[in-house]
């Protein structure tokens, strides 16, 4: 069984920065993160185990500590703005291509543009994108452009981990559905997004299965195995190497793997290692020509 590994797969830098400035804090003093640092529970449990204590964006009650994180997946500014109105000291560890998407929209608001934002509305990143703009739309279907209220200009960007090929879909759509309006469009996906969602066409070219490792929660994640299922592909997620079945890959020649922006490198090298002793202990038959399985993975 061949195993490749994505071009460009795994953690970013804006999580590796987040992460980075997370632990020197919880090494130095107590400190409460706001949330989620990044949709994955393995950085949740070495932050944990670093003493980092979780609360919520939403509600400044909810630290008992005067160090706060926000983190990377950002927040409004009036959300910054009660966290320092209630004496917290405030880390900020947003992620810079989230910030950027925070200025456009900021922009476009200021050049008198209806802000439309294409992503999930649940979504951190999104709740903290429109959080300073009341009359802010989200879309994220065909459908959602019959609820968007009449305007001569709308500004769109985009949560920094859509696919691109969806957003400029919708982009074309409310085009068509508002034909005497202007619409001016900036791209905010972020690139380590266009890089893992580029490599993995690639993988999709030369494998059977593909296997991607992330948080179930994470947008840009989930992203990568929907569109390994639309280029035809079987795809496996899982969080860990502790999810691997042996029997999972009877019969399969060649794997794939990737990995979300927010998943540590030691997860995706203990997937890749599992992966291989399964491929060790895997023999072809050129008798029924198929691989078989002969260990028991726990």
């Amino acid at each position: 069984m061949n195993i490749t590994i994505a071009r460009h797969h795994g953690m970013c830098f804006g999580v590796r920065d987040a992460l980075r400035t997370a632990h020197a804090i919880a090494a130095r003093k107590p400190v409460t993160i706001l949330g989620q640092l990044v949709h994955n529970p393995e950085v949740d449990r070495h932050l944990k185990a670093a003493g980092a204590l979780s609360g919520s964006l939403d509600d400044p009650g909810s630290a008992t500590t005067r160090d706060v994180i926000i983190t990377a997946h950002g927040a409004s500014e009036a959300r910054r703005h009660a966290w320092r109105a209630g004496g917290f000291n405030v880390t900020d560890t947003t992620c810079p291509l989230v910030r950027k998407a925070h200025d456009a929209l900021a922009a476009l608001v200021a050049g008198r543009y209806l802000p439309v934002v294409i992503g999930q509305a649940d979504h951190v990143e999104v709740r903290g994108l429109v959080g300073d703009f009341a009359g802010a739309a989200v879309v994220l279907h065909e459908a959602d452009m019959a609820g968007l209220p009449d305007a001569p200009h709308y500004g769109v960007i985009a949560q920094t981990t859509q696919p691109l090929g969806r957003v400029l879909h919708l982009v074309d759509c409310l085009k068509r559905a508002r034909p005497a309006a202007e619409v001016r469009f900036i791209d905010t996906v972020c690139r380590p997004t266009k890089q893992r969602q580029d490599a993995l066409v690639e993988l999709c070219r030369s494998n059977d299965l593909i296997v991607v490792v992330g948080g179930h929660t994470s947008n840009n994640t989930r992203q990568l195995v929907e569109r390994a299922r639309q280029l035809g592909r079987a795809a496996i997620q899982i969080e860990s190497a502790a999810e691997l079945r042996a029997g999972w890959f009877r019969g399969v020649s060649s794997v794939g793997v990737t990995a979300g922006t927010s998943t540590l490198d030691e997860t995706v090298d203990a997937v890749v290692a599992s992966l291989r002793r399964i491929a060790a202990e895997t023999r072809f038959s050129p008798a029924h020509g198929f691989l078989r399985a002969t260990a028991r993975i726990a």
